[in-house]
This record gives structure tokens, C-alpha cells and sequence, in this order.
């Protein structure tokens, strides 16, 4: 059988869930995986638009785009709460201030800048940059205010910032379900028995990684923007949870309302699509 095509970002929480199955600790049927590419989750979100890969890391906001040719998968992905984007300056802004300010969001098909775009519609110079880029962009005064994730959230007080609003708790309180933030998707062409037995792969790569989290640090390192272990610890406790071993029927209604409402707001097209596929 040929490999899968895989890839995912550096981040820790990734890094983690696919530990075991990129490194031949789990032997699972009808899964082997070609060594994955690892990139900043925008520019997955990008290849995802071209169809490169059999089985991808996502934002929520790319999956929406992208829903002809990618389902999404039960296992991997990353929600919850507490764990939303930060927007972040260097001093408190007033709302009409905002409105008018250059913000920087982690790429135009993250999930952090539909939830922005939903936050504050009147906003509209918004600058894309690499999300590691954003923080030192707001304390130069290259813009205004920046939409920050991934570990960001536990140093951006070093760069003498402060926080203006968590979007995932604007996002929470306003609908009341987990904040979707990344998700992995595959393939429709695979086929559904292929689809299953991945999720079950991705499903027990967590569980290894779960037993085994000292086996895995080295490699989480070795990618990882951040590496103090502590800020890494802490990102994995935050975003690998139980939505990453399967979304659940909560989880699967946080990312339906997500990708409706940015439907409702014109950023998203109309899909027929089912999420996951079934049998």
C-alpha cells in the first residue's frame, strides 16, 4: 500500500500527537505514513487549497474552504477552552481605536483571523505574517495590534505587551462551546475504510504519547519556537485533550457553529458537505 503524504506544524501539541506514528511505535492496519512535512499552519493551509497532501494539519477557517476535497478527521485536533487566540498591543486600545488600527493576524486562512474578522468586522487593515513574526511586529510599531497562537500566549508579557482581548473567550462566552482552533483532515478520495483506520492510528498515537510523554520530548524540542520546557508543557497540556482523541459530539457542534457563522459573515462559501465521513 502506498505511504500516506503526511504533514503538520512544529508546534508542540503536534509534534506530540504524531510522535508514534511518524516514529514506527505503533503498527496499525492499513496506515504507513511517508516522513511527514512539518511547516507553519498557514502554509498548510495554503498546500490544502492545491490538494498536496493525503492527511493534513488545518485551521478550522481552511477546512471551510476546502471541504470538497478534505473531511475532517474524529482524532487530532485541537479545541477547547482557555486556549484561544490572544489580541495583543502595546497599550490598551478603545473599540473605534481598533477599528481603525493595522492588525497583524497569523495568515489569512487561520482560524484566528476568521475569529478576528467575527470580533471585530469593522477592522479591515489586516496583515498577514508568520505567527512567531507578530509579537516583535507589535513592539517595533510595525502595526497596531496583532492576533497571536500557539505559545505566544505564554510570552507575549516578555515582549512588554498586553492583552486586549482573548478571543477564545469572546468566542466561548458568545456561544457557549470550546474555541476550534486546528483540526486534521484527509483526503475524500481515500475512502472511508482508509479514513477510519487513520483516525484509530492518530487515536492511539495519542495514547502512546499519553504513556510515553519523556520519549517524545526530544523530538517536540527540536521543532518547538519555544523551547523552554515549561512553555512547552504547557502548550501540550492546553491543546492535546480529550477533543484531540475524538471531537465527540460537543466538539463536532463547536466546529459546526464556527464554520456557519463565518458562512453567516460572507468569509466562508456554503458547503453540502458532511464534516466526517461515515459509513
Amino acid at each position: 500500500m502506498t505511504p500516506l503524504s503526511l504533514a503538520y506544524s512544529p508546534c508542540p501539541n503536534d509534534t506530540f500527537i504524531f510522535y508514534a506514528l511518524t516514529h514506527g511505535c505503533l503498527a496499525v492496519p492499513q496506515v504507513t505514513v511517508a516522513p511527514p512535512i512539518l511547516d507553519d499552519v498557514e502554509t498548510l493551509n495554503e498546500w490544502a487549497m492545491a490538494g498536496r497532501f493525503d492527511v493534513t494539519k488545518l485551521s478550522f477557517h481552511a477546512l471551510g474552504l476546502v471541504l470538497d476535497e478534505y473531511c475532517l478527521l474524529s482524532a487530532g485536533s485541537a479545541l477547547g477552552r482557555g486556549c484561544g487566540p490572544l489580541l495583543v498591543a502595546k497599550r490598551q486600545l478603545a473599540s473605534d481605536e481598533l477599528s481603525r488600527c493595522r492588525v497583524a493576524i497569523p495568515g489569512r486562512l487561520t482560524t484566528a483571523a476568521l475569529l478576528f474578522r467575527l470580533f471585530c468586522p469593522e477592522c479591515v487593515e489586516l496583515v498577514p505574517m508568520r505567527f512567531d513574526l507578530i509579537m516583535a511586529a507589535v513592539h517595533a510599531g510595525e502595526v497596531d495590534a496583532g492576533v497571536i497562537i500557539h505559545e505566544s500566549r505564554f510570552t507575549y508579557a516578555d515582549f512588554g505587551l498586553t492583552c486586549l482581548q482573548d478571543l477564545g473567550s469572546w468566542w466561548e462566552q458568545s456561544s457557549g462551546l470550546p474555541i476550534p482552533l486546528g483540526c486534521i483532515a484527509a483526503r475524500r478520495s481515500l475512502g472511508v475504510d482508509r479514513i477510519h483506520a487513520i483516525e484509530r492510528a492518530i487515536r492511539a498515537s495519542v495514547d502512546w504519547a499519553h504513556a510515553n510523554p519523556a520519549v517524545c520530548l526530544p523530538y517536540i524540542r527540536k521543532h518547538a519556537q519555544e523551547i523552554d520546557e515549561q512553555v512547552m508543557q504547557n502548550h501540550i497540556g492546553l491543546y492535546v485533550n480529550d477533543f484531540s482523541r475524538d471531537l465527540g459530539d460537543k466538539g463536532l457542534a463547536a466546529i459546526q457553529t464556527f464554520l456557519q457563522r463565518g458562512r453567516q459573515a460572507g468569509i466562508l462559501p456554503e458547503s453540502d458537505q458532511d464534516l466526517l465521513v461515515t459509513q
